[in-house]
């Protein structure tokens, strides 16, 4: 892992350079997000330890959207989470804190944004908890690489089970400053499913050199396909914070499958749970560059403790 966070300000500093001057749309993205609580240097490997996720994301032709509608975008994604105790070697059932487990998938979403800066995003996933999710194999073999300590506890991780989750998220503009250098947004989603079900709801703050909501790198919205309307700006480079409080329903991770549970080791959730989420994202015509971090409130009902991650995103678009 310390090899990765030397490499990345050089990796940043190469596609920064490689930039594009002249604006253009690009209707086509793709990229990926990695989460790690390693990228805060805190020295932890506890709870949601990593995930990774690719995306592929294409812009609907916007000349035949109906008025009052800037974009319509589509998105296929993949992704896995893994999740540990304190450490990734907890042998012992009895001193774990909070299960192994892994949750890999494929899904499928939606997003509309219209004029007036209001976003509605809905997706769907179909994927599987338990060793069928190759959690173990993947922390595993990164441990192997970069030289990590041994593992030790998965063989008691939350069983298989077979998941469908949905969800639905909504963003709408409440103030811009006039000089269009800072603005406060509400954020709201909505899950349901087999694995993961809540509600949540936030204000997002972003400050700097930003664009519309429909324009912007934070909501995933710089790809377009004949633009409407033009970004306020041609790059952004922007701060943002986005205080927000979750109610969880049911977590699979934590809690083992809702239908006739066979985990040999599980926990209750907290029903209430705050996040803050603070980072900075660069975007241009071709690319995004996003690093964050999220700090929670303690999440199981057990000795485990609160708990922060850091993020890394990039994307690359093209025609």
């Amino acid at each position: 892992m310390k090899t990765i966070l030397k490499l990345f300000p050089a990796t940043v500093l190469v596609l920064l350079c490689c930039c594009s001057a002249g604006a253009q749309d690009f209707k086509n993205e793709f990229g990926f997000r990695s989460d790690n609580d390693s990228y805060l240097a805190q020295g932890s490997d506890r709870y949601y330890t990593n995930g990774l996720f690719i995306y592929f994301r294409h812009s609907a032709n916007q000349q035949e959207l109906k008025p009052g509608l800037e974009k319509k975008i589509y998105e296929f994604t993949a992704g896995q989470k893994m999740y540990n105790p304190k450490s990734g070697y907890v042998p012992n059932p009895l001193k774990q804190d909070r299960p192994f487990a892994g949750y890999l998938y494929g899904g499928f979403a939606l997003s509309w944004f219209r004029s007036n800066e209001s976003t509605w995003k809905a997706s769907a996933e179909v994927g599987t908890t338990g060793p069928r999710s190759l959690a173990e194999d993947a922390q595993e073999l990164l441990h192997n690489t970069i030289g990590f300590y041994k593992l030790g506890g998965w063989e008691y991780q939350i069983r298989d089970e077979f998941s469908v989750n949905v969800s639905a998220q909504y963003t709408k503009l409440m103030y811009r400053s006039a000089g269009n250098d800072a603005d406060l947004s509400f954020e709201g989603y909505v899950n349901a499913g087999t694995t993961f079900s809540g509600a949540g709801a936030g204000v997002l703050f972003r400050g700097g050199r930003i664009n519309q909501l429909f324009n912007s790198g934070y909501t995933n919205a710089v790809i377009g396909n004949h633009a409407k309307t033009r970004g306020l700006i041609k790059r952004e480079l922007f701060f943002y914070a986005k205080p927000q409080l979750n109610f969880v329903g049911y977590d699979a991770t934590v809690q083992g499958s809702m239908f006739n549970d066979r985990s040999p080791v599980t926990f209750g959730t907290r029903k209430i749970v705050f996040a803050q989420q603070v980072g900075v994202n660069y975007s241009s015509q071709r690319f995004t560059l996003d690093f964050g971090m999220l700090f929670k409130t303690r999440e199981i009902r057990s000795t485990a403790v609160a708990h922060q991650f850091g993020s890394i995103t990039m994307f690359y678009r093209f025609n």
